[in-house]
């Protein structure tokens, strides 16, 4: 089957494309003949050595598609089923993908395959980033980097959805107008403006209740000045490198405020913790609240090209590597 693999850390050009065995699910296990894989920065993280790894190793948290075999024990898949995952194992660049069952969820109804591919592990992301680390409320005031990208128009639509008043930012004028269009009442071009500033102008000098930031080192100053009294910073992510190191005295003085840096892994880390995230994301994007942009498709050979547009911010929405 075909595979794409990081022989080494770097940029784009350390991915291959190699030939492997189709593998055999064990006890626990499920093979999933991809249809879709997902494209997500964190990707781009194991294959520079941002996060370790491995190597070679074939990248990819994210898929769906067909149960083509299952492995002893398994009784919450059987073939033929189809079935998304978003939080590993990493591996997803590939034809097909072992699975531990009790880390994969059925796809419902309503919901196309692609659509799963696209959304599990961002839509998962959005989950429990509204919902679990600072639960969003009717009224609150939000501020949400890059809501263009893929996690960022998740979070704009569900936060509208939840009654937020969500301000945006995006790095180019035709990414703030696909933000606005997805209900965010202002969109700051953080590259041009000074963001914490104009949250400042927007919210009457009050700030927000918490920052949404998946870019890291560039915003991540503009977002703690965003914030309002007791505020919280939500770093997710490190699209533009690692956020810089914080002495707890900068949060007293900023107006006591909360910082965390989570990881989608331990807010899925048990299988009913999984199932839920996974419920409320596929019932939100039925209900046609949330609506899952693909932006665009690669073939899964073109793997190094789709990085290539990821990291240049070239692309818009989520991205899928087609097998």
């Amino acid at each position: 089957m075909l595979a794409i693999q990081a022989v080494r850390t770097g940029g784009p050009e350390v991915l291959e494309a190699v030939d492997l065995p189709v593998p055999t699910p064990g006890p626990g296990q499920i093979l999933v003949r991809n249809a879709a894989i997902g494209l997500n920065y964190i990707d781009t993280y194991f294959r520079s050595g941002l996060y370790p790894a491995k190597l070679p190793a074939v990248l990819g948290l994210e898929g769906a598609g067909v149960v083509e075999a299952v492995g002893e024990g398994v009784t919450r898949f059987k073939v033929g089923d189809r079935a998304a995952y978003g939080n590993g194992p990493m591996g997803a660049y590939a034809e097909a993908h072992l699975v531990s069952a009790d880390r994969a969820v059925k796809i419902p109804k309503g919901v196309d395959t692609e659509t799963a591919a696209a959304a599990m592990l961002k839509g998962m992301t959005a989950e429990f980033l509204l919902r679990r680390c600072y639960p969003v409320k009717a009224g609150d005031t939000i501020l949400v980097h890059a809501a263009a990208g893929g996690v960022g128009q998740i979070l704009v639509q569900w936060a509208v959805s939840l009654g937020a008043r969500v301000i945006g930012t995006a790095g180019s004028a035709d990414k703030a107008a696909v933000a606005k269009g997805l209900g965010c009442e202002e969109v700051i071009l953080y590259r041009d403006e000074d963001v914490a500033a104009r949250v400042k102008a927007l919210t009457g000098g009050a700030g927000v209740r918490v920052v949404y930031d998946g870019v890291g080192a560039a915003t991540f100053e503009g977002s703690l000045s965003s914030l309002g009294r007791r505020g919280m910073l939500v770093s997710y992510g490190n699209a533009s490198g690692p956020a810089p190191a914080v002495l707890p005295l900068r949060l007293s003085q900023g107006g006591s405020l909360f910082l965390t840096r989570p990881t989608l892994f331990d807010y899925v880390a048990t299988t009913p913790e999984l199932d839920s995230s996974a419920k409320a994301l596929f019932a939100v994007i039925a209900s046609g609240a949330v609506k899952i942009q693909i932006g665009q498709r690669f073939a899964l050979k073109d793997a190094r090209a789709a990085h290539e547009a990821l990291e240049g911010r070239e692309t818009v929405g989520a991205t899928l590597l087609i097998p």
